[in-house]
Protein backbone atom coordinates (compact mmCIF):
# COMPACT_ATOMS: atom_id res chain seq x y z
CA UNK A 1 0.00 0.00 0.00
CA UNK A 2 1.34 3.27 -0.95
CA UNK A 3 1.80 6.34 1.91
CA UNK A 4 -0.82 8.49 -0.41
CA UNK A 5 -3.17 6.07 -0.31
CA UNK A 6 -3.27 5.42 3.41
CA UNK A 7 -3.14 9.35 4.33
CA UNK A 8 -6.71 11.13 4.87
CA UNK A 9 -7.07 13.58 2.38
CA UNK A 10 -8.63 16.69 3.69
CA UNK A 11 -9.83 19.52 1.47
CA UNK A 12 -8.83 21.91 4.40
CA UNK A 13 -5.50 21.17 4.04
CA UNK A 14 -3.16 24.15 2.99
CA UNK A 15 -0.35 22.30 1.98
CA UNK A 16 1.01 18.40 1.62
CA UNK A 17 0.80 17.12 4.90
CA UNK A 18 4.57 15.87 4.58
CA UNK A 19 5.33 19.31 4.85
CA UNK A 20 3.54 20.19 7.90
CA UNK A 21 5.69 19.26 10.54
CA UNK A 22 8.23 21.74 9.25
CA UNK A 23 5.70 24.37 9.30
CA UNK A 24 5.43 24.69 13.30
CA UNK A 25 6.79 27.90 14.80
CA UNK A 26 8.84 27.81 17.24
CA UNK A 27 7.91 29.54 19.94
CA UNK A 28 9.84 32.93 21.81
CA UNK A 29 11.25 32.35 24.83
CA UNK A 30 9.23 35.12 26.76
CA UNK A 31 6.18 33.07 25.75
CA UNK A 32 7.72 29.86 26.95
CA UNK A 33 8.83 31.44 30.59
CA UNK A 34 6.19 31.78 33.48
CA UNK A 35 2.69 31.27 31.72
CA UNK A 36 0.79 30.51 34.47
CA UNK A 37 3.51 29.38 36.59
CA UNK A 38 4.74 26.95 34.30
CA UNK A 39 8.65 26.50 33.72
CA UNK A 40 10.50 27.90 30.84
CA UNK A 41 11.32 25.61 28.04
CA UNK A 42 13.78 26.00 25.65
CA UNK A 43 12.48 24.61 22.46
CA UNK A 44 14.43 21.90 22.06
CA UNK A 45 12.69 20.29 25.24
CA UNK A 46 9.46 21.05 23.18
CA UNK A 47 8.45 17.38 22.87
CA UNK A 48 7.10 16.05 19.47
CA UNK A 49 4.09 13.84 20.17
CA UNK A 50 2.18 11.46 17.89
CA UNK A 51 -1.38 10.68 18.80
CA UNK A 52 -2.60 6.78 17.52
CA UNK A 53 -6.02 6.33 17.97
CA UNK A 54 -8.55 9.93 18.17
CA UNK A 55 -11.88 8.75 19.77
CA UNK A 56 -13.05 10.37 22.78
CA UNK A 57 -10.35 9.01 25.03
CA UNK A 58 -7.68 9.94 22.79
CA UNK A 59 -9.66 13.59 21.90
CA UNK A 60 -9.44 13.56 25.54
CA UNK A 61 -6.09 13.21 25.92
CA UNK A 62 -4.35 15.38 23.24
CA UNK A 63 -6.42 18.48 25.65
CA UNK A 64 -4.46 16.85 29.01
CA UNK A 65 -0.99 16.99 27.41
CA UNK A 66 -1.14 20.23 25.29
CA UNK A 67 -2.21 22.16 29.00
CA UNK A 68 0.87 20.38 30.07
CA UNK A 69 2.56 24.05 27.54
CA UNK A 70 5.39 21.19 27.08
CA UNK A 71 4.21 19.09 23.65
CA UNK A 72 4.06 20.00 20.08
CA UNK A 73 1.60 17.33 18.59
CA UNK A 74 3.26 16.31 15.45
CA UNK A 75 1.28 13.68 13.66
CA UNK A 76 -2.16 11.47 14.18
CA UNK A 77 -3.29 8.15 13.02
CA UNK A 78 -6.75 7.22 13.17
CA UNK A 79 -8.37 4.34 10.92
CA UNK A 80 -11.93 6.30 11.04
CA UNK A 81 -11.91 9.84 8.96
CA UNK A 82 -14.49 11.83 10.87
CA UNK A 83 -12.85 11.25 14.50
CA UNK A 84 -9.62 12.38 13.21
CA UNK A 85 -11.19 15.45 11.72
CA UNK A 86 -12.64 16.01 15.24
CA UNK A 87 -9.52 15.97 16.85
CA UNK A 88 -7.90 18.16 14.60
CA UNK A 89 -10.36 20.79 15.21
CA UNK A 90 -10.27 20.17 18.98
CA UNK A 91 -6.30 20.86 19.01
CA UNK A 92 -6.49 24.12 16.52
CA UNK A 93 -9.54 25.11 18.85
CA UNK A 94 -6.76 24.56 22.07
CA UNK A 95 -4.35 26.82 20.29
CA UNK A 96 -6.60 30.09 19.57
CA UNK A 97 -7.60 29.63 23.00
CA UNK A 98 -3.88 29.24 24.19
CA UNK A 99 -2.10 31.67 22.00
CA UNK A 100 1.43 31.04 24.43
CA UNK A 101 1.55 28.06 22.18
CA UNK A 102 2.01 30.02 19.47
CA UNK A 103 0.29 29.47 15.69
CA UNK A 104 -1.26 26.21 15.17
CA UNK A 105 -0.10 24.49 11.92
CA UNK A 106 -1.30 21.70 9.71
CA UNK A 107 -0.97 18.04 11.63
CA UNK A 108 -0.66 15.17 9.00
CA UNK A 109 -3.32 11.84 9.19
CA UNK A 110 -2.27 8.75 8.53
CA UNK A 111 -4.52 5.66 8.62
CA UNK A 112 -1.54 3.62 8.91
CA UNK A 113 0.72 4.11 12.22
CA UNK A 114 3.37 2.53 11.03
CA UNK A 115 4.04 5.89 8.39
CA UNK A 116 3.56 7.61 12.13
CA UNK A 117 5.91 5.74 13.61
CA UNK A 118 8.63 5.91 10.78
CA UNK A 119 8.68 9.87 11.18
CA UNK A 120 12.20 10.88 12.93
CA UNK A 121 11.04 14.41 14.35
CA UNK A 122 8.35 12.53 16.73
CA UNK A 123 9.96 11.76 20.14
CA UNK A 124 6.82 9.57 22.00
CA UNK A 125 3.94 8.14 20.53
CA UNK A 126 0.24 8.37 22.54
CA UNK A 127 -1.54 5.12 21.58
CA UNK A 128 -5.32 5.44 22.60
CA UNK A 129 -6.68 2.43 20.42
CA UNK A 130 -9.20 -0.08 21.58
CA UNK A 131 -7.24 -2.57 23.87
CA UNK A 132 -6.66 -5.46 20.98
CA UNK A 133 -4.22 -3.21 19.19
CA UNK A 134 -2.12 -1.89 22.31
CA UNK A 135 0.61 -4.58 22.37
CA UNK A 136 0.79 -4.61 18.07
CA UNK A 137 1.25 -1.02 18.28
CA UNK A 138 3.54 -0.57 21.78
CA UNK A 139 5.62 -3.00 20.43
CA UNK A 140 6.05 -1.89 17.52
CA UNK A 141 6.54 1.95 18.72
CA UNK A 142 9.45 0.80 21.00
CA UNK A 143 11.28 -1.02 17.91
CA UNK A 144 10.74 2.48 16.43
CA UNK A 145 12.82 4.52 18.98
CA UNK A 146 9.45 5.89 20.45
CA UNK A 147 9.00 6.47 24.22
CA UNK A 148 5.38 5.60 24.75
CA UNK A 149 2.25 6.54 26.63
CA UNK A 150 -0.28 3.73 26.66
CA UNK A 151 -4.02 3.72 27.64
CA UNK A 152 -5.21 1.30 30.50
CA UNK A 153 -5.75 -1.33 30.52
CA UNK A 154 -2.10 -2.03 29.19
CA UNK A 155 -2.85 -5.45 27.51
CA UNK A 156 -5.78 -7.66 26.22
CA UNK A 157 -3.89 -10.88 27.36
CA UNK A 158 -1.00 -11.86 29.82
CA UNK A 159 1.53 -12.44 27.42
CA UNK A 160 1.13 -9.30 25.14
CA UNK A 161 1.71 -7.61 28.36
CA UNK A 162 4.60 -9.01 28.82
CA UNK A 163 5.86 -8.62 25.38
CA UNK A 164 5.25 -4.85 25.68
CA UNK A 165 7.62 -4.87 28.77
CA UNK A 166 10.44 -7.18 27.30
CA UNK A 167 10.31 -4.57 23.94
CA UNK A 168 10.50 -1.52 26.11
CA UNK A 169 12.95 -2.73 28.49
CA UNK A 170 15.01 -3.55 25.23
CA UNK A 171 14.77 -0.49 23.03
CA UNK A 172 15.44 1.39 26.07
CA UNK A 173 12.72 3.23 26.09
CA UNK A 174 10.24 5.47 28.51
CA UNK A 175 6.85 3.60 29.07
CA UNK A 176 3.81 5.20 30.77
CA UNK A 177 0.20 3.43 31.54
CA UNK A 178 -2.37 5.82 31.65
CA UNK A 179 -3.60 4.82 35.36
CA UNK A 180 -3.66 8.25 36.03
CA UNK A 181 -5.06 7.57 39.24
CA UNK A 182 -1.85 7.33 40.36
CA UNK A 183 -1.50 10.84 40.56
CA UNK A 184 -4.55 11.75 42.40
CA UNK A 185 -4.00 12.74 45.82
CA UNK A 186 -7.07 10.56 47.46
CA UNK A 187 -5.16 7.29 45.95
CA UNK A 188 -1.76 8.56 47.02
CA UNK A 189 -2.97 9.20 50.94
CA UNK A 190 -4.55 5.54 50.58
CA UNK A 191 -1.39 3.97 49.60
CA UNK A 192 0.52 5.74 52.25
CA UNK A 193 -2.09 5.20 54.60
CA UNK A 194 -1.77 1.66 54.15
CA UNK A 195 1.83 1.31 53.47
CA UNK A 196 2.53 2.63 57.26
CA UNK A 197 -0.18 0.75 58.92
CA UNK A 198 -2.57 3.31 59.98
CA UNK A 199 -5.18 0.36 59.22
CA UNK A 200 -3.17 -2.36 61.08
CA UNK A 201 -3.10 -5.42 59.03
CA UNK A 202 -5.11 -5.48 56.14
CA UNK A 203 -7.36 -8.44 55.93
CA UNK A 204 -9.90 -8.30 53.20
CA UNK A 205 -10.65 -5.72 50.09
CA UNK A 206 -13.76 -5.40 48.21
CA UNK A 207 -13.71 -3.99 44.86
CA UNK A 208 -16.67 -2.68 43.01
CA UNK A 209 -15.71 -2.50 39.14
CA UNK A 210 -18.63 -3.92 37.03
CA UNK A 211 -18.87 -7.43 34.62
CA UNK A 212 -16.43 -9.41 32.97
CA UNK A 213 -16.88 -9.61 28.95
CA UNK A 214 -18.93 -11.62 26.97
CA UNK A 215 -18.00 -13.15 23.36
CA UNK A 216 -18.67 -10.63 20.49
CA UNK A 217 -22.44 -11.04 19.65
CA UNK A 218 -23.72 -7.72 17.79
CA UNK A 219 -25.64 -7.79 14.11
CA UNK A 220 -24.20 -6.41 11.47
CA UNK A 221 -24.91 -2.13 10.21
CA UNK A 222 -23.74 -0.75 7.82
CA UNK A 223 -20.38 0.30 7.65
CA UNK A 224 -20.16 4.42 7.97
CA UNK A 225 -18.00 6.17 5.19
CA UNK A 226 -14.60 7.01 6.46
CA UNK A 227 -13.81 3.84 8.48
CA UNK A 228 -11.18 1.26 7.34
CA UNK A 229 -12.90 -1.24 9.14
CA UNK A 230 -9.84 -4.15 8.46
CA UNK A 231 -7.51 -1.62 10.23
CA UNK A 232 -10.01 -1.18 13.23
CA UNK A 233 -9.80 -4.88 13.58
CA UNK A 234 -5.98 -5.01 13.08
CA UNK A 235 -4.55 -8.08 14.62
CA UNK A 236 -7.89 -9.18 15.00
CA UNK A 237 -9.87 -12.07 13.16
CA UNK A 238 -12.79 -10.35 11.23
CA UNK A 239 -16.12 -10.07 12.79
CA UNK A 240 -19.21 -7.75 10.79
CA UNK A 241 -19.18 -4.24 12.10
CA UNK A 242 -21.76 -2.66 14.44
CA UNK A 243 -21.58 1.17 15.93
CA UNK A 244 -21.19 0.11 19.28
CA UNK A 245 -17.76 -0.67 19.07
CA UNK A 246 -17.08 2.13 17.13
CA UNK A 247 -20.07 5.06 17.52
CA UNK A 248 -20.24 8.16 14.82
CA UNK A 249 -19.25 11.55 16.46
CA UNK A 250 -23.19 12.60 17.09
CA UNK A 251 -22.65 10.15 20.11
CA UNK A 252 -20.29 11.26 22.16
CA UNK A 253 -20.08 8.17 23.84
CA UNK A 254 -16.91 5.92 25.25
CA UNK A 255 -17.79 3.23 22.69
CA UNK A 256 -18.59 -0.14 23.62
CA UNK A 257 -15.73 -2.47 21.96
CA UNK A 258 -14.58 -2.74 25.93
CA UNK A 259 -17.66 -4.96 26.58
CA UNK A 260 -16.46 -7.69 24.02
CA UNK A 261 -13.56 -10.45 24.97
CA UNK A 262 -12.15 -10.25 21.54
CA UNK A 263 -11.30 -6.17 21.96
CA UNK A 264 -11.59 -6.16 25.81
CA UNK A 265 -12.46 -7.63 29.62
CA UNK A 266 -15.82 -5.96 30.38
CA UNK A 267 -15.16 -3.37 33.04
CA UNK A 268 -13.19 -5.96 34.97
CA UNK A 269 -10.30 -4.17 33.21
CA UNK A 270 -11.95 -1.43 32.12
CA UNK A 271 -12.72 -0.05 35.65
CA UNK A 272 -10.50 -2.95 37.21
CA UNK A 273 -7.39 -1.39 35.25
CA UNK A 274 -7.73 1.61 37.88
CA UNK A 275 -8.86 0.10 41.26
CA UNK A 276 -7.11 -3.35 41.48
CA UNK A 277 -4.16 -0.78 40.13
CA UNK A 278 -4.63 0.86 43.78
CA UNK A 279 -4.70 -2.31 45.59
CA UNK A 280 -1.72 -3.48 44.03
CA UNK A 281 0.05 0.33 44.88
CA UNK A 282 -1.17 -0.43 48.39
CA UNK A 283 -0.10 -3.44 48.86
CA UNK A 284 3.24 -2.81 47.31
CA UNK A 285 2.70 -5.85 44.90
CA UNK A 286 3.87 -4.04 41.68
CA UNK A 287 6.12 -6.59 40.56
CA UNK A 288 4.19 -9.59 41.68
CA UNK A 289 0.13 -10.02 42.36
CA UNK A 290 -2.32 -12.87 44.40
CA UNK A 291 -1.30 -16.64 43.83
CA UNK A 292 -4.76 -17.90 43.52
CA UNK A 293 -8.26 -16.71 41.95
CA UNK A 294 -11.55 -18.35 42.99
CA UNK A 295 -14.09 -18.36 40.45
CA UNK A 296 -17.91 -18.03 42.59
CA UNK A 297 -19.60 -20.87 42.89
CA UNK A 298 -22.73 -19.77 44.32
CA UNK A 299 -22.31 -21.48 47.50
CA UNK A 300 -19.10 -20.83 49.97
CA UNK A 301 -16.93 -18.59 47.13
CA UNK A 302 -20.24 -15.51 46.68
CA UNK A 303 -17.61 -13.50 44.81
CA UNK A 304 -14.75 -14.00 42.67
CA UNK A 305 -11.93 -13.86 45.00
CA UNK A 306 -7.91 -13.41 44.96
CA UNK A 307 -5.40 -14.37 47.53
CA UNK A 308 -1.95 -13.23 48.08
CA UNK A 309 0.62 -15.28 49.24
CA UNK A 310 0.78 -13.23 52.66
CA UNK A 311 -3.05 -14.30 53.14
CA UNK A 312 -5.10 -10.49 52.28
CA UNK A 313 -8.30 -11.81 49.92
CA UNK A 314 -9.75 -9.36 47.82
CA UNK A 315 -13.37 -10.06 46.28
CA UNK A 316 -14.95 -8.25 43.23
CA UNK A 317 -18.19 -6.95 44.37
CA UNK A 318 -20.78 -4.79 44.42
CA UNK A 319 -20.82 -2.58 47.64
CA UNK A 320 -22.20 0.95 48.25
CA UNK A 321 -19.95 2.85 46.25
CA UNK A 322 -19.67 2.27 42.74
CA UNK A 323 -16.09 2.08 41.03
CA UNK A 324 -14.32 1.85 44.27
CA UNK A 325 -12.25 0.07 46.64
CA UNK A 326 -12.89 -0.37 50.20
CA UNK A 327 -10.17 -1.63 52.73
CA UNK A 328 -10.68 -3.32 56.02
CA UNK A 329 -7.38 -4.09 58.48
CA UNK A 330 -7.39 -4.91 61.57
CA UNK A 331 -7.22 -1.20 62.93
CA UNK A 332 -9.62 0.67 60.76
CA UNK A 333 -10.67 0.86 57.13
CA UNK A 334 -10.83 3.40 54.27
CA UNK A 335 -13.18 3.59 51.17
CA UNK A 336 -11.99 5.41 48.22
CA UNK A 337 -13.26 6.49 44.74
CA UNK A 338 -12.48 9.10 42.63
CA UNK A 339 -12.43 12.80 44.12
CA UNK A 340 -13.93 11.10 47.85
CA UNK A 341 -12.23 9.11 50.90
CA UNK A 342 -13.59 8.07 53.63
CA UNK A 343 -11.40 6.47 56.86
CA UNK A 344 -11.89 4.70 59.83
CA UNK A 345 -10.56 6.75 62.18
CA UNK A 346 -11.95 9.84 60.63
CA UNK A 347 -8.50 11.83 61.45
CA UNK A 348 -7.17 9.37 59.00
CA UNK A 349 -8.13 11.52 56.02
CA UNK A 350 -6.34 14.20 56.47
CA UNK A 351 -3.34 12.44 58.05
CA UNK A 352 -0.10 14.04 57.09
CA UNK A 353 2.50 11.39 56.18
CA UNK A 354 5.72 12.13 58.42
CA UNK A 355 9.27 12.57 56.22
CA UNK A 356 10.60 10.04 58.35
CA UNK A 357 7.66 7.26 56.92
CA UNK A 358 6.85 5.58 54.02
CA UNK A 359 6.20 7.23 50.41
CA UNK A 360 4.73 6.27 47.28
CA UNK A 361 6.38 7.89 43.89
CA UNK A 362 4.67 11.21 43.96
CA UNK A 363 3.37 12.53 40.74
CA UNK A 364 0.45 15.71 40.18
CA UNK A 365 0.37 15.25 36.92
CA UNK A 366 0.16 12.06 35.22
CA UNK A 367 0.84 13.62 31.81
CA UNK A 368 4.05 16.48 32.84
CA UNK A 369 4.98 12.84 35.00
CA UNK A 370 5.60 11.10 31.39
CA UNK A 371 7.46 13.92 29.81
CA UNK A 372 9.82 14.32 32.97
CA UNK A 373 10.64 10.67 32.69
CA UNK A 374 11.46 11.29 28.86
CA UNK A 375 13.69 13.87 29.67
CA UNK A 376 15.23 12.18 33.00
CA UNK A 377 15.47 8.85 31.19
CA UNK A 378 13.81 7.26 34.15
CA UNK A 379 10.60 5.24 34.71
CA UNK A 380 7.32 7.49 35.46
CA UNK A 381 4.73 6.49 38.00
CA UNK A 382 2.74 4.03 36.08
CA UNK A 383 5.41 2.00 34.32
CA UNK A 384 5.12 -0.24 31.68
CA UNK A 385 5.28 -3.09 34.01
CA UNK A 386 3.35 -1.75 36.61
CA UNK A 387 0.49 -1.64 34.34
CA UNK A 388 1.17 -4.90 33.40
CA UNK A 389 0.71 -6.26 36.49
CA UNK A 390 -2.77 -4.20 37.13
CA UNK A 391 -3.43 -6.32 33.58
CA UNK A 392 -2.61 -9.33 34.45
CA UNK A 393 -4.26 -9.09 37.68
CA UNK A 394 -7.53 -8.29 35.65
CA UNK A 395 -6.60 -10.59 33.06
CA UNK A 396 -6.57 -13.71 35.16
CA UNK A 397 -9.60 -12.84 36.83
CA UNK A 398 -11.55 -12.87 33.50
CA UNK A 399 -9.94 -16.17 32.69
CA UNK A 400 -10.93 -17.64 36.06
CA UNK A 401 -14.83 -16.31 35.38
CA UNK A 402 -14.57 -17.61 31.82
CA UNK A 403 -13.67 -21.49 33.03
CA UNK A 404 -16.20 -21.06 35.90
CA UNK A 405 -13.25 -22.89 38.53
CA UNK A 406 -10.40 -21.69 40.65
CA UNK A 407 -6.94 -21.31 39.53
CA UNK A 408 -3.79 -21.18 40.90
CA UNK A 409 -1.25 -18.30 40.07
CA UNK A 410 2.32 -17.98 39.71
CA UNK A 411 3.12 -14.31 39.63
CA UNK A 412 6.77 -15.00 39.32
CA UNK A 413 6.71 -16.81 36.43
CA UNK A 414 3.32 -15.99 34.88
CA UNK A 415 1.51 -19.23 34.50
CA UNK A 416 -1.46 -21.00 36.24
CA UNK A 417 -0.51 -24.38 37.92
CA UNK A 418 -1.74 -27.39 35.96
CA UNK A 419 -4.16 -26.06 33.73
CA UNK A 420 -3.37 -26.46 30.10
CA UNK A 421 -7.08 -24.76 28.84
CA UNK A 422 -6.07 -21.38 31.50
CA UNK A 423 -2.55 -21.17 30.39
CA UNK A 424 -3.84 -21.30 26.68
CA UNK A 425 -6.36 -17.98 27.35
CA UNK A 426 -3.05 -16.36 28.65
CA UNK A 427 -2.38 -15.55 25.14
CA UNK A 428 -4.38 -15.38 21.47
CA UNK A 429 -3.97 -15.69 18.05
CA UNK A 430 -3.18 -12.62 15.98
CA UNK A 431 -2.78 -12.34 11.97
CA UNK A 432 0.35 -12.25 9.94
CA UNK A 433 0.35 -8.96 9.17
CA UNK A 434 -0.59 -6.76 12.65
CA UNK A 435 -0.28 -9.32 14.68
CA UNK A 436 3.54 -9.28 17.31
CA UNK A 437 5.53 -12.24 18.98
CA UNK A 438 4.02 -13.56 22.18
Amino acid sequence: MSTENNKISRRDFVTKASLALGSFMIVPRHVLGGINGSRYLAPSDIISLGFIGTGKQGRGLTTSFLNTNEVRIAAISEVYQAKAQLTLDRIKTHYEKNTQLGAYSEIPVYQDFRELLAKKEIDAVVIATPDHWHAAMAVRAAEAGKDIYCEKPLSLTVREGRAMVNAARKHKRVFQTGSMQRSWPEFRQTAELIRNGYIGEVKSIKVNVGSPPVAYNLSEEKLPEGLDWAKWLGPNESVVFNSELAPPISRDVFPNWRLYREFGGGMVTDWGAHMFDIVQWSLGMDDSGPIEVLAPDGKDIKFLTYKYENGITMTHEKWDWNNAIHFVGTEGEIKVQRKKIETTPVSLKDKIIGETEKHVYKSENHYKDFLDAIRKRSKPICDVEVGHRTASVCNIGNIAYRLNRSLKWNPKKEVFLDDKDANVLLGRTMNKEWGIKI
